[in-house]
């Protein structure tokens, strides 16, 4: 049997058959790729290193040391963000590196199949991971890393109280463009059909950032983790777009991050409301060309 043909680090090409009313024919088709990644995270001190496997995320390939990064952060896993200064290595205290395919591969936890993809990230001697902050099962599903989640409540346990609230507000007619623009820095997306994406704003709307997974949190994990390599958290002056629907654990991230003002193309849920409220987010759903709805923080919008 033949594998499938890979045309970049994140599509493959698959057979399809289409059907129309009239007609149908075999051809290939971009499909966005969706592959099991491993994260390791290395720490002690010299002499006395530990290796321990901390997730198994299902994630489309690229960023990986990003999304590996963000994901570390916004568990609550990695010590507080000034520990990692912006690195030309791209790795907390010029430690981190990454592992496709070499070396000694984990497996999925089932004992059966090896897991080729690992990421590995070390931290310097003096600094120790919060392990007990690690809330997830060893296996996470790209479409809802909630559910890996012990239990709800730990969610709350990792919200950093280093970042204060910003007074930013911004004019309505700022957010009007911003899917558009998500969509248009969208590379992936324009191949596949099939991907969501996280998209970093300015206050005045313009898109600096943008990141694309099968996964939403890992999209957003990956927008989390560049930010935290080029040493800008928090983003407390700036807009988080994310492409399909709001959900608690992305709020979750994006109050880990800083972000003051969340929108998304979809609709929130109700807990991620909650959040969004106690975490004194402005969280817009909805968000179409000239119109939008807001569930908390409206203050920040100017008409």
């Amino acid at each position: 049997m033949t594998g499938p043909s890979i045309t970049s680090s994140g599509i493959t090409s698959l057979p399809v058959q289409k059907v129309s009313p009239d007609h149908r024919f075999d051809t290939h088709d971009l499909i966005v790729v969706e592959e099991p990644l491993e994260i390791v995270l290395e720490y002690g001190p010299a002499g006395k290193r530990i290796e321990q496997s901390v997730s198994v995320t299902m994630r489309t390939p690229g960023d990986d040391l990003e999304l590996a990064l963000g994901f570390l952060f916004t568990e609550g896993i990695l010590p507080a963000i000034t520990v990692y200064p912006a690195s030309e290595s791209g790795g907390p205290g010029n430690e981190a590196s990454s592992e496709t395919g070499n070396g000694e591969p984990g497996t999925d936890g089932s004992g059966d199949a090896p897991i080729a993809n690992t990421i590995r990230v070390k931290l310097p001697p003096q600094v120790t991971p919060d392990l007990k902050k690690l809330q997830r099962h060893f296996y996470t599903s790209s479409s809802c890393g909630v559910c890996g989640k012990i239990s709800i409540e730990s969610l709350y346990s990792v919200r950093p109280a280093h970042f204060r609230e910003t007074p930013l507000t911004i004019d309505a007619g700022v957010l009007y463009p911003l899917p558009y623009l998500l969509r248009e820095g969208q590379n992936l997306f324009d191949s596949t059909g099939g991907l969501h994406a996280a998209g970093l704003f300015d206050r005045q709307g313009h898109l600096l950032v943008v990141k694309e997974d099968v996964g939403r949190h890992n999209a957003l994990d990956k927008l989390i983790g560049h930010a935290l390599l080029e040493g800008n958290l928090p983003l407390n002056e700036h807009i988080l777009l994310l492409s399909g629907r709001a959900c608690f654990e992305l709020i979750q991230k994006a109050v880990m991050a800083g972000f003051p003002i969340v929108a998304a193309v979809g609709p929130p849920s109700s807990l991620a409301i909650q959040l969004a409220k106690e975490s004194g987010i402005t969280l817009i759903g909805f968000l179409k060309a000239q119109r939008f709805n807001i569930y908390s923080g409206a203050r920040r919008i100017l008409l």
